[in-house]
């Protein structure tokens, strides 16, 4: 997808607060799932690999994925997508840790790793996007957040759990981002969907904003930073009261959001 390089007026920003050098710790390990190494580059992808197990993502079954450098991993095609979208109203299914201008040319910047490990003691495919700069070859503030995919066949065939690791997330969009802060969340492009609230919010999402920030709270898990959702038999249980989850400092109701879209 060819992407305008306009000298841009829009500068990457921190915060709405300014920049915070927090990690909240929640990545496994730097060293798993670092069998494959996307090249550096903006808004690249790889071509399909193998997950190495089934993933029954709401009734559509994948052994395969593509791992799109702008933080999230889709099925059916590469995503090149740039300026994040609303996952709510997306029509191809798609997983979104951190869905945002991605760009590990600049020197300094890490670059996106994938691969199969385990998690304690499961089969799991995971992406580490490791200080990750952001457009254009931006290094001076850098994310670390981690895509786990693990296999729970044990429970039924095509189970899977889907784990989000936030360590460090102190930029949100670059200079083409059109001011649109990045999305993160999932969906299977039909009726079956979840976004972070803060989603497309400058600042929500930062470290900065301690009410909020994606490495303050946590889903199903005592580690700030790890969201965690179960998909069974397809589905994934909507999200429930709060409990973990941390309060948006924005005036948002509350981090995530969850909605099932009715069919016209």
């Amino acid at each position: 997808m060819f992407k305008s390089k306009i000298a841009a007026a829009l500068l990457v920003t921190a915060s709405l607060f300014g920049a915070t050098q927090a990690n909240a710790g929640a990545i496994h390990s730097t060293t798993e799932f670092t069998d494959f190494t996307l090249n550096a580059n903006d808004d690249g992808s790889t071509a399909l690999v193998n997950v190495g197990f089934m993933l029954n993502f709401f009734g559509s079954n994948y052994d395969k994925l593509f791992v799109n450098n702008n933080g999230n991993v889709t099925f059916r095609e590469a995503l090149g997508t740039y300026v994040p979208f609303g996952l709510q109203t997306n029509t191809f299914p798609i997983i979104a840790p951190f869905f945002a201008d991605v760009d590990t040319r600049g020197a300094g910047s890490g670059l996106v790793q994938y691969g199969q490990g385990t998690v304690n003691g499961l089969q799991a495919f995971g992406v580490n996007w490791l200080n990750v700069g952001y457009y254009a070859n931006g290094v001076d503030r850098l994310n670390s957040f981690q895509l786990i995919l693990t296999n729970r066949a044990d429970i039924s065939a095509g189970d899977f759990d889907i784990q989000f690791n936030y360590d460090k997330i102190t930029w949100e969009l670059g200079s083409a981002s059109n001011n649109v802060s990045a999305a993160a969340g999932y969906t299977d492009g039909a009726a079956n969907d979840f976004e972070f609230a803060g989603s497309r919010v400058n600042g929500a999402l930062l470290d900065s904003n301690v009410g909020g920030g994606l490495i303050h709270g946590s889903r199903n898990s005592n580690v700030l930073g790890q969201y965690n959702f179960s998909v069974r038999n397809g589905t994934i249980a909507p999200v429930s009261a709060p409990g973990t989850l941390a309060v948006l400092g924005l005036g948002l109701a509350g981090l995530v959001l969850s909605r099932r879209r009715q069919a016209k």
